[in-house]
């Protein structure tokens, strides 16, 4: 159960896509006054070496936060001085970031110097950077190394009561802090799934976190691989939330075909309930851009629905 790293995945497409949809949705959760509870139930090492021994070997960073930044984007063109009055220069060809991943990208960037991309922050690092001071943060790593890790990267931040890292299970833990003091709070649950009766204890989670508080913003990061349960976990929370009367919100990013050689995942989604109303719009810019510049054959592509 201790097998999986999240450090040799650290940056990949799955990545873009789960801490895309994170950004936007704390962007808009932290516009109302009133404090926010954020919990994380699988948070890893919070902090990742790109140019280390991990991400090195996988490679995954190259096509995932590294090919993004690499693209063809472009900041609009200047006037040309010598052009007649009301005359631009040409535009090169590229295009600008939509916001959602503009905003991504930020973030990712605030963590390093200049042009360099070392290192990738994690949902934990993400999170606490977007917070304001009376928010606060529950995060939970059971593995033995990354949760050390984990605590002395924390430790650094000298955040002191903002953030609570716990040495436990993420699925049993989340329970003591629903609903939370000031009746406002996003979970992300994004555990490896490595041991299938993960996308059952899933399930089961968030059917448990809408009895303890209705209204919370639930966001689940799932693989999609060839696995009765991958395909099962987001119909079936999809059921749950129209049963509940929630809003719910599904998306998907695929970036090869599941033949392509080379293994690695080949798509993810991200299922959220209650979520951001803006959201939605959010991503209709910005998945068409993580398909154009992640995108590793013609099996690449994204859905994104909605209801409730």
């Amino acid at each position: 159960m201790f097998s999986y790293r999240h450090a040799f995945h650290a940056g990949n497409h799955a990545d873009v896509l789960k801490h895309t949809v994170l950004v936007s949705a704390l962007h808009y959760l932290t516009e109302k006054d009133a404090a926010l509870t954020v919990i994380d139930t699988h948070a890893g090492a919070g902090l990742y070496r790109l140019d280390g021994d991990y991400a090195t070997t996988s490679g995954e960073a190259e096509q995932g936060i590294r090919a993004l930044l690499a693209g063809p984007v472009v900041e609009p063109e200047p006037v040309d001085p010598n052009a007649p009055k009301g005359k631009y220069a040409p535009k090169k060809e590229g295009f600008k970031l939509a916001p959602a991943l503009a905003s991504y990208v930020e973030q990712v960037r605030a963590f390093n110097n200049g042009n360099s991309l070392k290192v990738y922050p994690g949902s934990p690092f993400i999170t606490q950077r977007l917070l304001r001071g009376h928010d606060r943060l529950k995060v939970f790593e059971l593995h033995p190394t990354d949760a050390r890790a984990l605590e002395g990267n924390i430790a650094q931040l000298e955040v002191g009561r903002q953030v609570a890292v716990m040495r436990e299970d993420g699925f049993e833990g989340v329970k003591k802090f629903l609903p939370p003091p000031a009746r406002r709070a996003l979970l992300l649950c994004d555990p490896s799934y490595e041991i299938k009766t993960d996308y059952l204890r899933v399930q089961d989670l968030i059917a448990d976190c809408l009895k303890r508080f209705a209204t919370g913003t639930y966001a689940v990061w799932y693989p999609i691989i060839p696995r009765p349960e991958a395909h099962d976990l987001p119909r079936r929370l999809k059921t749950m939330a129209n049963k509940a009367g929630k809003s719910w919100l599904h998306a998907t990013l695929t970036v090869k075909s599941g033949t392509k050689s080379g293994g690695g995942l080949p798509a993810s989604g991200m299922f959220l309930i209650n979520p951001p109303f803006t959201l939605k719009d959010q991503l209709k810019e910005a998945l068409p851009q993580m398909v154009q510049l992640m995108g590793q054959d013609k099996g690449a592509g994204f859905t994104l629905d909605s209801g409730g």
